[in-house]
């Protein structure tokens, strides 16, 4: 993806987040999903791309916005775009006034970005240094071990991010009879698999099951930072797997690495903070100015980039 189209996505995830962060803990997540929804599918609308949403906010039968499927902007430029868009992660985290919340799109040309029908993923993602030396099929303690030799670093100081859910009670228990720390997060697995990627925050692993859509967003950033992720899906049910297989996806069994999920090396990833979080600040209101920070990166050249906003309000 051109650089020249990094500022006029930034404005998507920006726009998404300033309308979710009216919301912030109202208590009510349906109403800053569909707030972030709206203003993101407007700002979508008026580029100039010819885009397709390929990991979107459901069917089209569950969802009336950004539906997987759903063309967007204006069709008179010549780029023919792929989109992943999570217009609000963490829609609790905005109802209730917890952190981690942010707006999330990733970019890339038609025809490269992993079409995730909305179930699970069993996933493994890991930081630069790591990329390699993890499986998604070893044993928990066989990974944890292979990053803290990796890392140079004693196994009681590696560290895991895990979905704070009832379905990892025994992957927690695995993790702490090897003595490693554990970093619980409510919701968020787009950032719980990003964050090895930035060694500043302190995240070693990721281990757990998560949404698949989310999975693709992650790879996304993962392959601007030149980390790795590992995923199987893990569907519900019969009508789920059926519903991959209809979407294209030929071995719904494999174990998928992240050219799986993104094809080549020309894609972007944007996040504007919604809630503040590891990555970035949330929105602030600061008299009649909003305040927002994005982190866009771009695969092609490996550059990240946070960009501080001032915005007049309306």
């Amino acid at each position: 993806m051109h650089r020249g189209y990094m500022l006029d996505f930034a404005r998507v995830t920006e726009d998404a987040a300033i309308a979710a962060a009216h919301h912030m803990g109202h208590g009510d997540k349906n109403a800053a999903d569909q707030a972030a929804v709206s203003a993101m599918r407007k700002r979508l609308n008026s580029l100039d791309v010819k885009g397709t949403i390929v990991i979107g906010e459901g069917e089209r039968d569950e969802a009336p916005m950004l539906f997987i499927g759903e063309e967007v902007g204006s069709g008179e430029g010549t780029a023919d775009v792929d989109f992943a868009v999570d217009p609000l992660e963490c829609t609790n985290s905005v109802a209730y006034g917890r952190g981690y919340a942010m707006a999330v799109l990733a970019a890339s040309p038609k025809g490269t970005l992993l079409h995730a029908p909305d179930t699970y993923m069993d996933k493994i993602a890991v930081g630069p240094a790591c990329v390699g030396k993890v499986d998604l099929d070893w044993p928990v303690a066989k990974n944890i071990e292979a990053v803290a030799k990796a890392l140079g670093k004693p196994v009681k100081d590696v560290t895991i991010v895990v979905l704070d859910r009832p379905r990892h009670d025994q992957l927690i228990k695995d993790i702490r009879a090897v003595g490693a720390r554990i970093s619980l997060i409510s919701d968020g697995d787009v950032a719980g698999a990003i964050m090895p990627s930035m060694e500043e925050i302190g995240i070693d692993l990721l281990l757990g099951v998560g949404a698949a859509p989310e999975g693709v967003l992650a790879a996304a950033a993962l392959k601007c930072l030149g980390g790795e992720i590992q995923c199987r899906f893990r569907f519900r049910n019969d009508d789920e797997r059926k519903r991959a297989i209809a979407m294209g996806i030929k071995e719904p069994d494999k174990k998928m690495l992240i050219d799986d999920l993104v094809k080549g090396n020309d894609c972007l990833f944007l996040a504007t903070g919604v809630m503040d979080g590891p990555m970035m600040q949330g929105v602030r209101f600061v008299g009649k100015t909003v305040h927002t920070e994005t982190i866009i990166m771009r695969a092609k050249s490996g550059t990240v980039r946070i960009i501080k906003a001032v915005h007049q309000e309306t």
